[in-house]
């Protein structure tokens, strides 16, 4: 089954909250946080007391994509803060392995994302310590890019060395009505939409446009 994460990158700011509640109504299965820190990425986004305030709004579990550097000081304050998977980027992380074994000590699903020019072997070795794995299909740091093809093989790549662990594949960046059929054929089982969701008012009917297009 295939899972639908909206980025709340894309939602109105001013209504977060609100925003939050439609696209739970709308049948999402998580809600994407982007947290970005305008040093590894471009941009500044938001941080652990946002977060704490958004999370009475949804009983959906929080995605939480730390594009920050250094991650590791902060892994404990993100948890506090409601996040239910905590993904961390391997470009990032000089102790990747220990940032993973942080995340589950605190009761949270441990991700690693990569980069678009990240080889997939770097997940060689942290494997056993993994439960999410994200690729981004777009250079981290914007909203509302174009996917890069170039992609769907490491997707395929990373589908098999997954095997038959508990292991889900994720995807974020430029997924929407028209490529969503390709990242899931494949390997990808959640879904990171944020222009492809909240580009119109029927939340409803964009959620099920995405499913649909499977």
């Amino acid at each position: 089954m295939v899972k639908i994460a909206p980025s709340i990158l894309s939602a109105d700011f001013a209504r977060l909250g609100e925003e939050i509640r439609a696209i739970d109504e709308a049948g999402c299965d998580y809600i994407h946080v982007d947290v970005m820190d305008g040093h590894f990425v471009p941009n500044l986004t938001m941080g652990p007391p946002i977060i704490s305030k958004l999370k009475p709004h949804t009983k959906k579990p929080f995605d939480v994509h730390l594009m920050i550097d250094p991650a590791q000081p902060y892994l404990e304050e993100y948890s506090n803060a409601g996040a239910d998977i905590i993904t961390v980027h391997a470009e990032a992380d000089k102790h990747l392995d220990r940032s993973l074994q942080v995340i589950r000590s605190l009761g949270k699903k441990a991700g690693v994302s990569l980069n678009p020019a990240t080889p997939e072997g770097i997940l060689e070795y942290v494997l056993d310590k993994v439960d999410l794995i994200l690729v981004m299909s777009v250079n981290p740091g914007f909203g509302g890019q174009s996917f890069l093809t170039s992609q769907l093989d490491k997707i395929k790549n990373i589908r098999a060395m997954i095997g038959d662990r508990p292991i889900e594949l994720e995807v974020d960046g430029g997924v929407n009505t028209d490529t969503i059929a390709d990242v899931v054929a494949a390997g990808a089982d959640v879904l990171v939409a944020g222009s492809a969701v909240f580009k119109g008012d029927d939340y409803d009917a964009t959620i099920k446009a995405l499913r649909d297009a499977v």
